[in-house]
């Protein structure tokens, strides 16, 4: 082998980052390029300066294994998918978990911001989901989408009784 293929053949590790106790499932880039984030079999997500190779911070929250892990687009807020059948969103600036989205019946093993932030999508076993995260719903609001939504259901299903058929009387937009 000449010199030029042995040069070819060399490795060139930029760095190399360690601190998690177990198998690294996911590692993504953040938008600006400084930061780069690691999920793990560990159960844990770990934050890098990547011009420094040091640890930032470590998040814990899943009871599982960490199998995906994304930033936001803009950068603040930090995804993370898991065995544990959650979904976490994370505060990147304090490192708070911010909320915790159930609704998988398997481990949860791919976690995605769309382009404007706003719709998280999340892989499965059985199913890929759509998140809307754009809303923040205050209880009248939940309240006036469950109701609009049941209504029919309420005045139509001979199940019902007829003092139960008009529970959403005067809430929401279809009164």
């Amino acid at each position: 082998m000449n010199a030029l293929q042995e040069l070819l053949n060399r490795k060139s590790e930029r760095n190399r980052l360690e601190g998690h106790d177990s198998f690294v499932s996911s590692v993504n880039f953040s938008p600006d390029g400084k930061t780069l984030v690691s999920g793990s079999d560990d159960k844990t997500i770990k934050l890098w300066n990547l011009e420094t190779g040091e640890l930032i911070r470590t998040l814990k929250g899943h009871d599982f294994y960490v199998n995906s892990v994304n930033f936001s687009p803009d950068g603040k807020t930090l995804v993370s998918g898991s065995d544990d059948k959650t979904i976490k969103l994370w505060n990147l600036e304090t490192g708070q978990e911010i909320r915790t989205l159930q609704g998988h019946d398997s481990f949860v093993s791919s976690v995605n911001f769309s382009p404007d932030g706003k719709t998280l999508v999340s892989g499965s076993w059985e199913t890929i989901k759509l998140w809307n995260l754009g809303t923040d719903w205050g209880l009248s609001d939940l309240m006036d989408r469950s109701c609009d939504w049941v209504r029919v259901y309420l005045q139509n299903n001979i199940n019902v009784r007829e003092e139960d058929r008009g529970l959403c009387d005067g809430i929401g937009t279809k009164n």
